[in-house]
């Protein structure tokens, strides 16, 4: 008895613990903002992977693993979204003409419509890198946004800058770790083309006044073979570290208060450098509502009538899917009375 009192004691201590994620920001006192990423209609197989690619970027504070099915409507997710804390939608649809990505603020609204000339995934942006870089713990943090050329505008860019400055948790200058900005969101709006460059970068500090030779050596983790060499020095000089060039500059230099690294100490200077990460967008902005991907069109790049045709093309496409879901259901119904 004694036995098996022991193995039911191991196995009560083995079960993991379901913490839930803050909602309050503890420095701020600010709500934290959480997100959906879901689509409408039926997409191919890039734009469900840029889905992916969204929710991976909203991390942490969003549903990695949402399931959504053809027959969920948006009345479903907003349903859900009212008990988890859920302040904004991301929804990614295929009509016939070009991708679009609606930014919604949950449960009233408004909406941004945006549509997507041009889209890279994370994994042609990592393709295309010699040297492709993602730590892990990259995303446990929330990225910051950095927003750039919206001053210029209208009302609609201003509501723009609110609506992605509101996505994000806010940060305090004051008390920020250095250690917690490792991502950053950058959006670029060009006034000559109306045309919204979305990036997203990895942040990687490295100090200055130390060689490249120094630096690789430090963060290398393997050891050194120095049997046919006398001296250090001799290492340094001629393992084939690399070049002494470096390509910081002052613009970009910071002062460090803690330990961010192996070699970055306190109080010494680094280099913020920016590696892309993905994924690579290009919005236009052509529509903003009043509610919830519904009610009044406040702004329309293109007029009433196309913004009208939009709308239908979007009612096509989740309608045609809930025909298909209303199908495989009687399917299946007449397969149990079979």
């Amino acid at each position: 008895m004694a036995r098996l009192r022991n193995i039911k004691r191991r196995m009560q201590m083995k079960v993991p613990v379901v913490r839930k994620q803050p909602t309050v920001d503890h420095v701020t006192g600010d709500k934290i903002p959480k997100s959906f990423v879901f689509s409408r209609g039926k997409l191919p197989g890039s734009l469900k992977q840029l889905e992916l690619d969204f929710r991976k970027l909203m991390m942490p504070h969003t549903a990695l693993r949402l399931k959504e099915k053809k027959r969920n409507n948006l009345k479903d997710f907003l349903d859900v979204a009212g008990p988890m804390g859920v302040t904004h939608f991301l929804l990614l649809s295929k009509p016939k003409s070009l991708p679009h990505l609606r930014v919604a603020r949950t449960p009233h609204g408004p909406t941004l419509t945006f549509e997507i000339p041009e889209y890279a995934l994370a994994a042609d942006v990592a393709r295309a890198q010699t040297r492709p870089r993602c730590p892990q713990g990259l995303f446990t943090k929330s990225p910051l946004i950095v927003l750039s050329g919206f001053g210029s505008g209208g009302q609609h860019l201003k509501l723009t800058t609110i609506m992605f400055q509101n996505i994000f948790p806010a940060i305090d200058i004051y008390t920020v770790k250095l250690s917690s900005c490792q991502r950053i969101v950058l959006l670029n709006y060009n006034s000559d083309t109306k045309l919204i460059d979305f990036r997203h970068y990895s942040i990687r500090l490295q100090p200055v006044g130390v060689t490249r030779r120094i630096r690789k050596f430090v963060h290398n983790h393997k050891v050194p073979d120095l049997r046919s060499l006398q001296d250090v020095s001799d290492f340094v000089t001629k393992a084939g570290y690399g070049s002494e060039s470096e390509a910081d500059e002052e613009s970009a230099i910071v002062s460090l208060s803690t330990d961010l690294s192996r070699v970055n100490r306190a109080p010494t200077k680094s280099a913020i450098k920016l590696q892309e990460i993905g994924p690579r967008l290009t919005l236009k902005l052509v529509k903003i509502e009043e509610g919830l991907c519904s009610g009044g069109v406040i702004f329309s790049e293109y007029g009433q009538e196309n913004s009208q045709t939009e709308a239908t093309e979007d009612k096509k496409a989740t309608t045609e899917g809930k025909n298909e879901a209303n199908e495989e259901t009687k399917d299946d119904d007449g397969e149990e009375d079979d």
